[in-house]
């Protein structure tokens, strides 16, 4: 019985993180592929589909938090308002875990290259969910 006990546990422990198959990674750096081509072809508004259109988006960056979908597009619409400040993207990926049924976090590096204003980079922390069978991005923290 305790043999059952501890393996039932073992089991709520370590099973969300293999609950998840590998087309659930393959989607999730399929959407951070696109965001990259995306971002690398003018397209602000593309780039954002990979986030979750919702009021409750949070996005966290250097000049703090941003709350919702329409919120987080207009900062970067800011931030980045011509080709020459948005660059050219490029995602490096430390790690991607499933931490549960239809949750990951990606933790990564990013690059602009930017040759007339200078190159700008920094790492992120991206928290996905599984939202009626689409991921997407819920929070983003990026410096």
């Amino acid at each position: 019985m305790q043999k059952l006990v501890v393996a039932f546990v073992f089991m709520l422990a370590f099973g969300p993180t293999q609950a998840q198959t590998a087309a659930d990674r393959r989607a999730i750096l399929a959407i951070l592929d696109r965001q990259t081509a995306d971002w690398n072809a003018g397209k602000v508004e593309e780039f954002m589909n990979g986030y979750w259109e919702s009021d409750s988006l949070t996005f966290i960056g250097k000049v703090g938090v941003t709350k919702g979908y329409a919120g987080t597009l207009a900062s970067y619409k800011k931030r980045y308002p011509d080709r020459a400040n948005m660059g050219t993207l490029r995602f490096d990926i430390l790690k991607l875990e499933f931490q549960g049924p239809g949750l990951a976090y990606v933790i990564g590096r990013w690059h602009l290259t930017r040759p007339q204003i200078g190159d700008a980079g920094g790492h992120y922390t991206l928290l996905w969910r599984k939202i009626k069978g689409r991921w997407v991005i819920v929070s983003d923290h990026s410096s």
